[in-house]
């Protein structure tokens, strides 16, 4: 399995035939501009082959260029029931919905929608804010070739809950895409003291970090504090350069 840092929340994971894009915030990325400004202002190099997009909840900065990369390469949409009925309307023709608690069995690979503390909307040019359904975090098990029996638990926007236990006691998720950006998730801090006491995970990536000028610039809060057991959780933490990918 490969997984590449796409910048803020968003990453792409491969895992044989699947090439899963979550939370797909790229053209509007300030963490990708010089990037972009180099391609052309192209992103299609960043989700070429999608097969998938993947949506934590329904915020400009995780639904991104969904429309457009569902459109672009036909990937079948997976997201919480209100949020895929309302980019149906936007041109977004292949959509699984599910909602919080279900289960969607993909090819090689099942979606799980936990609950996540958030909030999920949109908001018009007026500036009126519209729901979009429940904020989630997905857990994704794999079950095809070399990466069966792998998972990955993408928390999505959120603060640290209890019930985090219970998301370990039912999925024992492997690897963790963490938000630590504070300010509109938890900080690096408090996502580490979430990583350590209710999850088991063999490899964790932060997120949600490093674009906007009022979120946490850097992973190091979240490093440091995640060295507080060193035997456990000091070799754990993978923080790729954006757009690059790490093999777990």
């Amino acid at each position: 399995m490969r997984i590449t840092w796409l910048g803020h929340s968003s990453f792409k994971i491969e895992s044989g035939k699947s090439v899963i894009i979550m939370d797909p915030f790229l053209s509007g990325n300030p963490a990708q501009a010089s990037y972009l400004a180099q391609a052309g202002n192209d992103i299609a190099a960043l989700y070429e082959g999608a097969t998938h997009v993947v949506l934590t909840h329904g915020h400009d900065d995780h639904v991104g260029d969904t429309v457009q990369i569902c459109k672009a390469t036909g990937a079948k949409l997976i997201a919480n029931f209100d949020l895929a009925m309302w980019l149906s309307k936007q041109g977004v023709e292949d959509i699984d919905p599910g909602n919080t608690g279900g289960t969607l069995m993909q090819e090689g690979f099942s979606v799980t929608f936990t609950q996540a503390q958030h909030s999920s909307a949109h908001l018009d040019e007026a500036g009126m804010s519209h729901n979009l359904g429940n904020a989630n975090g997905i857990v994704m098990h794999f079950v095809e070739g070399d990466d069966a029996g792998k998972s990955v638990y993408h928390m999505g926007d959120t603060d640290i809950f209890g019930d985090m236990a219970l998301i370990e006691e039912l999925h024992q998720p492997q690897i963790g895409l963490v938000p630590i950006g504070d300010r509109f998730t938890m900080g690096g801090a408090v996502a580490a003291l979430a990583c350590r006491r209710y999850f088991n995970f063999k490899a964790v990536l932060p997120c949600h970090y490093g674009s906007f000028p009022v979120l946490a610039q850097n992973a190091d809060l979240f490093k440091s504090a995640m060295k507080v057991e060193k035997d456990k959780n000091s070799d754990i933490v993978h923080t790729p350069a954006l757009n690059e990918g790490v093999e777990l």
